[in-house]
């Protein structure tokens, strides 16, 4: 499959590509969702949509020698030149722009592709400051571009994971099982997403997570390690309601383990408790506050709901520009047909 989605790439312009990745059903194998198994892994069913983003260090110059060789993806925005798409791009929604549903017959896929700037996707992954594609790099994805060769890139995606694993564990009681942990973590980036409401499978995390809970184990190992002083592997036992055997985690639920945990938080999360906690003051006194507060789950769930609630709205706004209204349709259209036949 790799060399499929490589084969995929090339006819883009990568000179200033600095990550990529593939994500979503039409990569990882989700329940509900046809897929054929091939000798190589997964490989999406036909008529699925391969989702990729591209990282670029220059957006007006990839979407200029974008616009030059594939004119046909991008909407009437074209007629604009590259440098009103590269700032529709970084100055509205989440700061990415996407090209929808564009039709590969030689590689025989359909793909949606998402391109950002790294300024914009650094400062998603530290800061929360939209939590689009920060969300989206919670879960596991294919990389086409390792992003070790990029250290402050992989810094950032390896401190994302340990936020996500932190708001996690602040949300689940003292014991909980992998299950449970992995779906908390993946509807951090949907419960607030009014797309849920409509047009989205309602098991959509549960699909992610049961047939990828190797993957999810494999991405939050280090995150794991590095928290190993709060939380720890307590025994095997099963999974509610179940007889398959289930890995059961234990943490520490001190208000001291609390409080180093709300420390740590991205900052757009910070701002967010602050207008939330019911104790005002500087976030060092709302930590204080919300340390021993039973309310700390609402609270914070509220809080990163908050943050995907505004971006999702705008991000989804903006790409009914860059698609065009017909491809917009289109693409809403096969998003409810998938829900009602799952």
């Amino acid at each position: 499959m790799l060399d499929l989605y490589r084969r995929t790439v090339a006819r883009f312009p990568l000179g200033s590509v600095s990550y990529m990745f593939a994500y979503g059903s039409g990569v990882k194998q989700q329940e509900g969702y046809e897929s054929l198994s091939t000798g190589n892994g997964y490989r999406p069913a036909p008529g699925s949509v391969v989702d990729l983003v591209f990282c670029v260090r220059d957006a007006q110059g990839f979407h200029a020698e974008n616009l030059h060789r594939h004119p046909e993806h991008y909407s009437a925005l074209r007629h604009l030149g590259a440098g009103f798409v590269a700032k529709y791009q970084e100055r509205l929604g989440a700061g990415v722009y996407c090209n929808t549903l564009v039709p590969l017959a030689d590689v025989g896929l359909t793909i949606k592709y998402g391109v950002v700037s790294q300024e914009q996707l650094l400062e998603d992954l530290l800061d929360w400051r939209h939590l689009y594609l920060a969300g989206r790099l919670h879960k596991p994805v294919t990389n086409l571009v390792n992003p070790s060769d990029n250290p402050p890139l992989k810094a950032a995606l390896d401190r994302n994971l340990l936020s996500a694993l932190q708001v996690a564990l602040l949300l689940l009681p003292e014991k909980f099982t992998a299950y449970a942990l992995f779906h908390t973590i993946a509807g951090l980036s949907y419960k607030g997403d009014f797309r849920m409401i409509f047009g989205e499978n309602k098991q959509k995390v549960h699909n992610i997570v049961n047939p990828q809970i190797n993957d999810f184990f494999a991405l939050y190992q280090p995150s794991l390690g590095q928290l190993s002083q709060c939380v720890a592997v307590n025994m095997k036992g099963q999974e509610p309601g179940s007889r398959k055997p289930a890995i059961l985690f234990e943490q520490d639920k001190s208000s001291s383990a609390t409080s180093q945990h709300l420390r740590q938080l991205p900052r757009e999360l910070k701002k967010r408790l602050e207008r939330n906690a019911a104790c005002k003051g500087d976030y060092a006194e709302v930590v204080d506050h919300l340390s021993v507060a039973s309310q700390l789950p609402e609270v914070l769930q509220a809080s990163v709901n908050d943050i995907v609630w505004r971006s999702s709205v705008a991000q989804s706004i903006k790409n009914i520009a860059s698609a065009g209204v017909l491809k917009s349709l289109v693409y809403s259209y096969r998003k409810a047909q998938k829900t009602f036949a799952v």
